[in-house]
């Protein structure tokens, strides 16, 4: 490890380092604006200029690597003046429009301007001007503010893996653009809004809509998708206005996806603000005493196995909680969180957890994907995969439908087939898993939704245990602790997935799953259904059966139900959630219910006073308190716990169909998102032109 001396510090850094991260460890700040600690180094903005003992002239500090016995100096009058220089020359074009520029004092440009700038300018000349770029629906471009740092080249180029940007031209003609001028194909794309230290790449969608300073901010979790990502909601007054990455380097590290950023607009649109009742076959809007009236009055002398619940996607954990304890007090078996039908129990906790973790991604040398798109499953995992193949030396195999998934993977077959040759060794990448150091399966929803998910649950488990993938922790020669690796993980669509199974919000003894569920609503052995969010079933099927919806979108469900009972989205409420990795995360409330809505486990508690049943407690905490002792695994807030081994799926035939996706269009997975009229656009020019080429069209 080099040790360097820093404005007469001295500083050990790791080897590799760049002399601007040693003038960090320092306390020595640097400015910049092309460097990025997630990003290549590209040395272009020479904002990061220090003086070197023994050099000429001051060095970019950036692309530097850190020398032994290097002497530093960020405080000099050399130093100051090669800064005033560079941001004068960065200035000479960009225009004076602070005002109505869209960063709206979160600009990295002023803030070094401020610190580090000139007093005037010496340029004279006409000042160039660019034409602003077409990116697509979400991000707005004013590139006369360019100052051509790359920032959001390198990004598209090595994280989201679309190499759709560049620079053109060169000299004062240089211009960042979209080679071919069209949107920015990109699930992360709007991650480059963030990554712009001047304001010439903005929020389209959110453009002159606030000020930062107005705005009230929330750490909260996101539910797009089953990852979790770590967000901060800004709100004003009642209405969520945008959505930003929180730093978590174990889950999402800096990025979201566009749906996790966009799909909020949906929050104010067709949402449920009173309760409804059915009369006459219309929906109509009745006082909440009225509607639990309505729905004691229909359950009653309703037998336990004629009253059915499903938990939708986004639920959070304490809802399906209360909702359990409702369920069981009026003696019902049919429960179910798995509106996808996926064929998962919760016998072994490690049978249905992305056990190596997102972080350990990194660690893997073979990944064997099957029956997944990571790439619209979870956009941030996926960039995470390849961030790993960029560092070499990783082979990724795919069995299922082939996606452009931004890296290289071998396409080993369609379906259950391939999947017991690799079991049995016949195939290549059994070698490939069996030589590897530490071997990955990530299993999906396309391959688990299907009438022989749990034979494939075993086949996936047996390939598991066969090539490698359990490893239990143990020590080295020094007796250094060397952590366990367990390869075997399902990758969740759902946010409220691991947390229902964590919950056992399953069907008991005799209890139907949804396909059950429905297929006795059909025949009328099921007389009631209470949907709690849940929109992605067919709804359709549900026959004669009395239908209480409970969720916070005029969606599937709502459009079926005899009773709306409205709650609370996910931005409207205290709630625990539990990420595909198995993390107990707490979502914080941004802003409340619209209406007469109301937090989810409340309704469910109230309610059950109305039917007899009360439920033992009067508060979250009571009920948190409750919950933390039917299961101890939701004491420890944001850790990715080891779960036990154990058997899970079941030995049986398969299908010889080939593995499909469960994400039909990213842009629009949840009643929010289908709300959203931001995600209608993306869907417009992203998805639609895809799904309407048929191969014939010329």
């Amino acid at each position: 490890m080099p040790k360097l001396t820093v404005n007469g510090l001295e500083v050990e850094v790791p080897a590799g380092a760049s002399v601007l991260q040693a003038c960090e460890e320092a306390g020595a700040e640097v400015p910049r604006f092309c460097y990025h600690e997630r990003l290549s180094i590209a040395g272009n903005c020479r904002m990061c200029l220090v003086e070197m003992e023994r050099s000429p002239k001051p060095v970019a500090s950036c692309a530097m690597p850190a020398g032994d016995g290097m002497v530093i100096r960020t405080d000099t009058d050399l130093v100051k003046k090669a800064r005033e220089g560079v941001m004068e020359f960065l200035l000479i074009n960009h225009p004076l429009d602070c005002p109505i520029c869209d960063q709206g004092g979160e600009c990295d440009l002023q803030d070094q301007a401020m610190a580090f700038g000139h007093h005037s300018s010496r340029y004279d000349e006409n000042k160039r001007a660019v034409e602003d770029k077409y990116m697509g629906p979400l991000v707005e471009t004013v590139m006369t503010r360019c100052i051509h740092c790359t920032r959001c080249v390198r990004f598209s180029t090595e994280v989201a893996g679309v190499t759709d940007m560049g620079l053109l031209g060169r000299g004062e003609n240089a211009e960042i653009t979209t080679y071919l001028e069209k949107a920015l194909d990109s699930e992360l794309s709007a991650n480059v809004i963030d990554l712009c230290p001047v304001g010439a790449l903005t929020s389209k969608p959110y453009a002159f809509v606030a000020r930062p300073w107005e705005l009230r901010k929330t750490e909260t979790i996101d539910v797009m998708d089953a990852l979790g990502s770590n967000i901060r909601v800004d709100a004003r007054g009642s209405e969520v206005l945008r959505v930003l990455p929180r730093l978590h380097e174990e889950v999402n590290e800096e990025w979201i996806s566009d749906k996790t950023r966009y799909a909020c607009d949906g929050l104010k649109r067709q949402r449920l603000d009173k309760p409804y009742l059915r009369k006459d076959g219309k929906l109509q809007p009745v006082s909440w005493d009225d509607a639990f009236a309505a729905i004691a009055a229909k359950l009653k002398g309703l037998k336990g196995a004629e009253i059915a619940a499903v938990a939708g996607d986004t639920v959070d954990v304490e809802s399906m909680f209360a909702l359990k304890g409702l369920m069981t007090a009026l003696g019902s078996p049919h429960l179910d969180c798995r509106q996808d039908g996926a064929k998962l129990d919760a016998t072994t906790r490690a049978g249905y957890l992305f056990n190596a973790t997102v972080a350990g991604i990194e660690e893997a040398d073979a990944i064997l994907i099957v029956g997944a798109n990571p790439r619209w499953d979870a956009a941030v995992l996926n960039a995470r995969i390849r961030k790993r193949w960029l560092a070499g030396g990783l082979k990724v195999g795919l069995i299922g439908a082939p996606v452009d998934l931004t890296y290289k993977y071998d396409h080993l077959g369609a379906g259950a087939q391939t999947l017991t040759e690799v079991a049995d060794g016949k195939n290549a990448f059994a070698s490939v898993l069996k030589d590897a150091k530490k071997p990955m399966i990530i299993l999906g929803m396309g391959a688990l939704t299907r009438e022989d998910g749990a034979a494939v649950l075993a086949t996936a488990r047996k390939i598991a245990e066969s090539t490698g993938m359990l490893v239990p922790a143990s020590k080295d020669e020094d007796g250094n602790e060397i952590p366990a690796w367990n390869g075997f993980s399902v990758l969740h669509t759902a946010a409220s997935r691991v947390g229902g199974l964590d919950l056992g919000f399953l069907p008991g003894e005799g209890g139907a799953d949804v396909a059950g569920m429905l297929d006795g609503a059909s025949k009328g052995a099921i007389k009631a259904v209470y949907l709690l969010g849940a929109d992605e079933i067919d709804t359709q099927r549900l026959g004669d059966a009395f239908v209480i919806y409970q969720g916070h979108h005029g969606d599937r469900g709502a459009h079926r139900a005899d009773v709306i009972l409205p709650g609370a989205a996910y931005t409207e409420k205290d709630g625990l959630y539990v990420n595909t990795e198995g993390r107990v995360q707490m979502a914080l409330r941004a802003t409340f219910p619209p209406g007469e809505a109301r937090e989810d486990w409340a309704i469910v508690r109230a309610l059950s006073a109305h039917l007899g049943a009360t439920l033992p407690y009067d508060s979250q905490e009571q009920l948190r308190a409750a919950l933390r002792k039917s299961n101890e695994i939701f004491t420890e807030i944001d850790i990715a716990p080891e779960a036990a081994w154990g058997p899970f799926g079941t030995e049986g035939a398969m299908s010889e169909t080939g593995f499909g996706t469960t994400v039909e269009n990213f842009y629009m997975t949840d009643p929010i998102s289908r709300a959203s009229q931001t995600m209608a656009e993306c869907t417009e020019v992203f998805v639609l032109p895809k799904q309407a080429k048929t191969g014939t069209e010329g």
